[in-house]
């Protein structure tokens, strides 16, 4: 198996923006992650816990929680390949949470494809999401191509990620649950930033400068640009949901809706839309007519609340890019984080 720097100097000509950048190398730098998962010691372990997983890990996505770890890796002046069992373990956790979310939201697609819990069954499915998450911090521990301190460094940061992420999720549930509609733009911010932000930005970024050998100071300016980018991130992947398509998002479109997600959008116009009894109504109904949902998205989008989320995504990108700029030395790598900025903001448009 070709390890990352191998994989980056076999293409040619090498990307510029971001969206290049996970075109590039999504397919490679995943069977790469994948390798780490391991094999059982009884056929039936394959069958019904390594090969699954395996597979539903194959469908995963563009790969831009590893492909960032390996970006700040190398923007302090590191070693990507030492930053690989780490890069993994981020990915494989990922694996982990939409496995569990989905189960939680008794959703039906994910990326195209039937959920795991409706085609292998609920148990078996929560299983595998429960072995994803024991090779978050195994991974690392380990990789003989890390030190000691390293990666009690690392593990700190997967550990204090995970129960972020849990927090976060904890939130998202229980405000469906208990048919919570108080919820204000704020309360949405603390939850997206626990839920998303520190596993889908700051601590990729961190934990690669981490390895890369960067100072604090660039290790802390690369966490910050992953939260202001990865809530961002969820506030697009919300905003996709309701006004993109059903290619653009690879699952349910408007599901969100029909799970009663607080979104960024959503708690915005409960507290500005004169519809907002009609919105609740739609929320509480997990209601599945496009007819209806468009309905609902209609109602967001009359109260201004389909701009706002769009202006505070942009915003917060916009002033996470000076703050990178001001704080890390000029790179090709950097200039890639600069434009997942740019990506992340741009995919509605």
């Amino acid at each position: 198996m070709e390890n990352i720097n191998e994989i980056i100097a076999g293409v040619e000509n090498p990307p510029t923006t971001f969206e290049e950048y996970l075109t590039c190398y999504a397919d490679k730098v995943g069977a790469l992650v994948n390798e780490y998962i391991p094999r059982g010691t009884h056929p039936d372990m394959d069958r019904y816990l390594y090969a699954p997983l395996f597979d539903y890990s194959q469908n995963g996505g563009k790969r831009h929680r590893p492909l960032i770890c390996f970006a700040a890796c190398q923007a302090v002046g590191g070693d990507m390949a030492r930053a690989t069992s780490a890069a993994a373990a981020i990915e494989h956790f990922h694996t982990a949470a939409l496995i569990h979310d989905d189960i939680a939201d008794e959703a039906e697609l994910r990326r195209g494809e039937p959920c795991l819990h409706l085609t292998e069954g609920l148990g078996l499915a929560i299983n595998m999401g429960d072995l994803a998450l024991s090779l978050v911090n195994g991974t690392v521990m380990n990789d003989a191509n890390l030190d000691d301190a390293t990666k009690v460094r690392v593990v700190t940061e997967l550990i204090n990620m995970t129960r972020r992420t849990i927090e976060g999720q904890a939130l998202d549930i229980g405000w469906a649950r208990d048919g919570r509609y108080d919820i204000t733009p704020e309360d949405y911010l603390v939850m997206a930033t626990h839920k998303t932000a520190h596993y889908s930005g700051a601590v990729p970024l961190a934990i690669g400068a981490i390895i890369g050998g960067g100072t604090d100071a660039q290790v802390e300016a690369l966490r910050n640009y992953g939260l202001d980018t990865g809530l961002a991130f969820q506030i697009q992947d919300d905003l996709l949901n309701l006004v993109g398509s059903e290619e653009s998002t690879k699952k349910d479109f408007r599901n969100d809706l029909t799970e009663g997600k607080r979104t960024l959008v959503v708690v915005h116009a409960l507290q500005n839309s004169p519809d907002r009894d009609r919105l609740i109504e739609i929320l509480s109904s997990k209601e599945k007519d496009p007819a209806v949902l468009a309905e609902a998205v209609a109602i967001m989008e009359a109260s201004g609340s389909v701009d706002y989320a769009r202006a505070y995504a942009e915003n917060l990108t916009s002033i996470a890019k000076n703050r990178l700029i001001d704080m890390v030395e000029p790179s090709p790598s950097r200039d890639l984080l600069v434009s997942m900025a740019d990506w992340f903001v741009n995919r509605l448009k």
